[in-house]
């Protein structure tokens, strides 16, 4: 049976313009059937959106930040009415649980709640008689066009996590979603346009290399907005700067999980097996790596490796749900595959293998197997590359200082966690761990809209990080007013003989 493809249309200027077809095809992971194709865009496609989103700006700007919050308002609304479907669109085309994309869309729907209280946020400052008879104004105004540019790991939250503030700071946008999975973007972005957004403020434009380089250098945006791999959010940031853009980069990250002997053991190893194993592990707040810190090699680790091997893995485009899904390719799937096998050869045990997962309702699928390599070292590929999958790295120290030191020895910066009773023990690692986000007893510590979410180090690039007030003072300029008022006929430049 022939699957009819889905459209992937460009939304450029209110319009959404049909393309020639041909391109990446998008999959369904759980089949491994191609349920669309992304088109190739190209250099005048986003001219086309900058374009339209330049033009959209002058009258965006004017209306009101209670007008904007209003159609934001509207936006949520549709949004809530629509969840079920966003979800499924989700997990069809990226393969992770409806549970898993429910609370994509959730987290995506907490920003624009967050961005709902715009008129607030948006407020300055004043102080009058800053010196005699002078007062002084800082008001807060927008940019102009701004781009986002968004990975295929969270179709819904990682897009909402900017163009709601952006748009109601009274910028306007262009968003390029990853090509492996543009459907929950477009639909939610339908939604938008439904709500009663303006032609033009936001623009959707597909494509690769081509359409990021222009992107990126046109005259006309402003800033940036980038998650994605390290090199990637590297070379967006050096990119975008030199072409005198604002620039928000976030990057891969290697997250650790301290398990110290003391911690709970039924709530610790669901914790680790949650960062671990969610979302099958392509997520950049993964906790990929477990140090065990004495005792508890005998105590949480053996529950840790039963648990991974009860892991059952399944297409989740349907009713009856396993509790991980595939990953987004089949060529990723043998990355993470090629990754195990190296960590074997350069001296890792396996106890938990995922390498042979057999899923029979979707023989097609592209699955990976919950995977626990033990008695990993730092020197090993496995401990330094962000594997990206349902793979977790276990080392062993004997003491929370080992711990930290590993902790720290990483190149990123995203998150860290520890699993304790003690509040000593916490208290110090929460102080001393070289990271931007810190779980104590949860392992996924990914902050949630109306805080920054904080990567460090090799997991960003920028000042302003995504969310909260950071992201309204990215999405803004301040505008600083100094003034005095002189009375009819005070102060030398309109005093005049005539008028005495």
């Amino acid at each position: 049976m022939t699957t009819t493809l889905e459209p992937c249309p460009n939304f450029i200027a209110g319009d959404w313009t049909p393309t020639n077809g041909g391109g990446t095809p998008v999959f369904n992971p759980s089949t491994g059937e191609t349920i669309a194709e992304c088109p190739v865009g190209s250099t005048t496609d986003a001219n086309a959106a900058v374009e339209a989103a330049h033009a959209a700006f002058p009258a965006w700007m004017e209306t009101p930040p209670v007008e904007r919050a209003r159609i934001l308002g509207r936006f949520r609304v549709l949004v809530e009415d629509h969840f079920e479907d966003i979800a499924r669109c989700n997990t069809r085309e990226h393969g992770k649980t409806l549970v898993e994309s429910r609370g994509d869309v959730k987290r995506g729907m907490e920003v624009i709640e967050f961005a709902l209280g715009v008129p607030s946020l948006l407020m300055g400052d004043v102080l009058e008689n800053i010196a005699r008879g002078i007062d002084c104004e800082a008001i807060r105004q927008p940019l102009g066009v701004c781009v986002g540019i968004t990975p295929f790991n969270f179709p819904a939250m990682v897009p909402l996590w900017m163009y709601p503030i952006a748009i109601a700071c009274g910028n306007t946008f262009v968003l390029k979603p990853s090509e492996k999975v543009p459907l929950t973007a477009i639909k939610i972005a339908k939604l938008l346009e439904q709500a009663g957004l303006p032609k033009g403020v936001l623009n959707i434009v597909h494509g690769g290399r081509e359409v990021v380089d222009a992107l990126l250098t046109h005259p006309k945006v402003k800033a940036i907005s980038f998650v994605g791999s390290t090199p990637i959010a590297r070379y967006i940031y050096e990119t975008g700067t030199k072409h005198g853009k604002r620039v928000q980069a976030n990057g891969g990250a290697k997250n650790y999980v301290i398990l110290m002997p003391d911690a709970d053991v039924e709530n610790s190893t669901r914790g680790v097996i949650e960062a671990a194993f969610g979302c099958a592990g392509e997520r950049c707040m993964a906790g990929s790596t477990a140090v065990v810190v004495g005792g508890a090699e005998k105590t949480i680790l053996p529950t840790l490796i039963e648990a991974a091997k009860r892991i059952k893995v399944g297409p989740t485009d349907r009713e009856t749900q396993p509790d991980m899904g595939a990953v987004i390719t089949k060529q990723h799937r043998d990355r993470v595959l090629e990754l195990i096998e190296v960590s074997v050869k350069e001296g890792a045990k396996i106890p938990a293998d995922g390498r042979g997962v057999k899923v029979t309702e979707a023989p097609n699928g592209f699955y990976v197997g919950a995977t626990i390599l033990d008695h990993v070292q730092t020197g090993m590929t496995v401990a330094k590359e962000e594997i990206f999958g349902p793979v977790l790295n276990v080392m062993h120290t004997e003491d929370l200082d080992q711990a930290i030191e590993l902790a720290n020895r990483s190149f990123y910066g995203n998150g860290a966690a520890i699993f304790t009773r003690s509040g000593k023990a916490a208290r110090e690692f929460k102080h001393r761990v070289n990271c931007g986000m810190v779980g104590i007893n949860i392992g996924v510590p990914a902050s949630m809209a109306w805080f920054p979410f904080n990567g460090w180090n090799d997991s960003f690039f920028g000042d302003l990080h995504m969310q909260g007030r950071e992201g309204v003072q990215f999405f803004t300029q301040q505008k600083v007013t100094t003034s005095r008022w002189f009375s009819y006929g005070e102060g030398d430049i309109w005093h005049t003989e005539a008028q005495k």
